[in-house]
């Protein structure tokens, strides 16, 4: 398995919750990265199984931060700003390919590897061991480091630890459970992610003409966020409407047409402004 491309587990979406038969952890806000140890060299894979070991030159002493000959690790790439993952700053890393700005920004921005599971130890599979034993392995044998970082987690108070991380301005929570095998390239109930649910004033600013069935009516409606005296453009949506919803919505649109465009950039391919 360390030379061949591994598929990572994927979760489910959840609310908060509490249990006892869980633990929770932070949902980090970087990269989702395999990472691959054997005789003193490291691989990186990204979840596209891509291979990203390039991008990241300061990460390839990590196996001297890992006491094992081989091994597999299944964890997150982030780029930390004053001790909180910074995205944009990872998808600055993202993006380059050059390896005069690979190496300048692994200085001025480094990556660190955050360690949440363990897969293969030294020519033995884990992956089927319940998680809170992976857990157990995975943290006797981590050193950790400015390059690499163990994911803690709290048991049981899921409500309570979802609300402290956004409240501390992080992504959100995974649960996981703790007899939860590690199912490679599958999406398992097992793990669930939970994040808020976000939320915004909407506003119809224009409306694509109808087709077929609908050609009487509209094809979608265009939305958008009134913020700082500009509209910013937010997509279209065209479903859940009753021909009734639809001939009430037009004729107030139609009340409503204005001569010139209410939004001037990239529409994802609406008539903004028809109204």
């Amino acid at each position: 398995m360390l030379d061949k491309k591994i598929s990572p587990m994927l979760a489910y979406t959840s609310a908060p919750f509490d249990s006892p038969r869980h633990i929770f952890e932070i949902k980090w806000d970087g990269t989702r990265c395999i990472l691959f140890i054997k005789d003193k060299k490291i691989r990186l894979q990204n979840r596209r199984l891509a291979d990203i070991t390039y991008r990241y030159p300061e990460l390839l002493g990590l196996y001297r931060e890992v006491k094992a000959k081989n091994a597999i690790l299944d964890g997150e790439v982030v780029v930390l700003s004053k001790g909180r993952p910074d995205f944009n700053k990872l998808q600055q890393r993202e993006h380059i390919s050059e390896p005069i700005k690979i190496d300048l920004l692994s200085q001025k921005m480094p990556a660190t590897y955050i360690a949440f599971d363990l897969l293969f130890l030294n020519g033995k599979n884990c992956t089927h061991l319940p998680l809170i034993e992976r857990k157990k392995i995975l943290r006797s044998i981590l050193q950790e480091s400015t390059y690499l970082v163990e994911s803690l987690y709290i048991e049981e108070k899921g409500k309570a630890f979802f609300k402290r991380v956004l409240d501390e301005g992080l992504e959100g929570i995974m649960a996981k459970s703790i007899t939860s095998p590690y199912l490679i390239g599958k999406r398992s109930r097992h793990w669930l992610k939970i994040k808020p649910k976000p939320t915004a004033i909407c506003y119809i600013i224009g409306y694509t003409e109808g087709k077929g069935a609908r050609e009487a009516f509209f094809g979608s409606l265009a939305l958008a966020t009134y913020e700082e005296g500009r509209w910013v453009y937010r997509g279209r949506v065209g479903s859940g409407f009753s021909e009734t919803d639809m001939e009430l919505i037009l004729s107030r649109l139609q009340g409503l047409r204005v001569n010139s465009p209410p939004y001037s950039g990239k529409s994802d391919r609406c008539s903004v402004g028809q109204t």
